[in-house]
């Protein structure tokens, strides 16, 4: 096994979380991708769900637990939302309207930060709040890049198609109308990690009297630009985060 800390089982604990990172797995999945036995699998899934590590979706696969996100909260290493406040302030100051940042948890998506309108009609999400995947630009986003059995997975009950998203990919962009509630807007764009993969969805939202039916031709240019800012801010820390390794 790469990487190997000389104890075992915590290697193959850490193989199982690096799998789930992807996304939801079954438990067939989860053998594929981390190429553990099954009865280990199984044993190591059930032992880190114990610990909250690991949880259910609400189809029985596997998805990371929240103990990784309170741990990463306690510990002050959540850059993504330290950096988000002042990136989703400077996005309902310029667009006049509510923005949220949201990270999918299994067959969900959670508001993870938020900046609200102050006055006037608005669309508030509330941080914590947890909304479909099946319908809205920020389920898009999360949806669009994901590997090909997981994104038709997750098309299966969907407001949008396979033909939509893969505008989604091509633009860089989302927008939905009256497509999670109606009357409302929105429009969303990627956030990366170091990685690549995409882990969150910067939105802006409001009535569709102010945003319009075409929401994107006001506000894309700016949510993406907001999305590119705190995909930078990753990338920078993890690249000081490796040169203080390798200087150590």
């Amino acid at each position: 096994m790469d990487n190997s800390s000389g104890v075992g089982v915590l290697d193959k604990a850490a193989v199982v979380l690096s799998a789930l990172e992807a996304g939801p797995s079954t438990l067939a999945q989860l053998v594929a991708h981390t190429g553990l036995a099954r009865p280990t699998a199984h044993r190591l899934a059930v032992a880190l769900e114990h610990h909250r590590l690991v949880a259910r979706d609400m189809q029985g696969r596997f998805i990371l637990g929240p103990r990784l996100s309170e741990l990463a909260s306690a510990a002050g290493e959540d850059r993504l939302l330290a950096a988000a406040g002042p990136v989703l302030g400077a996005l309902r100051d310029h667009c006049g309207e509510s923005a949220q940042l949201y990270r999918r948890q299994g067959d969900q998506r959670i508001c993870v930060a938020a900046a609200d309108r102050p006055m006037g009609l608005r669309d508030s999400i509330p941080v914590g709040a947890t909304l479909t995947m099946q319908a809205g630009s920020a389920a898009q986003i999360l949806l669009a890049w994901e590997e090909p059995d997981r994104l038709h997975r997750g098309l299966h009950g969907a407001k949008f198609t396979a033909t939509m998203l893969s505008a989604v990919r091509r633009r860089g962009w989302a927008q939905s109308v009256s497509e999670r509630e109606q009357g409302v807007a929105s429009v969303s764009a990627p956030v990366r990690g170091p990685s690549g993969r995409v882990i969150a969805a910067v939105s802006i939202s409001g009535p569709i009297e102010r945003v319009s039916r075409q929401p994107g031709r006001l506000h894309a240019g700016t949510v993406v630009a907001g999305a590119n800012k705190l995909t930078e801010v990753l990338a920078r820390a993890h690249a000081a985060t490796q040169r203080r390794g390798e200087s150590a």
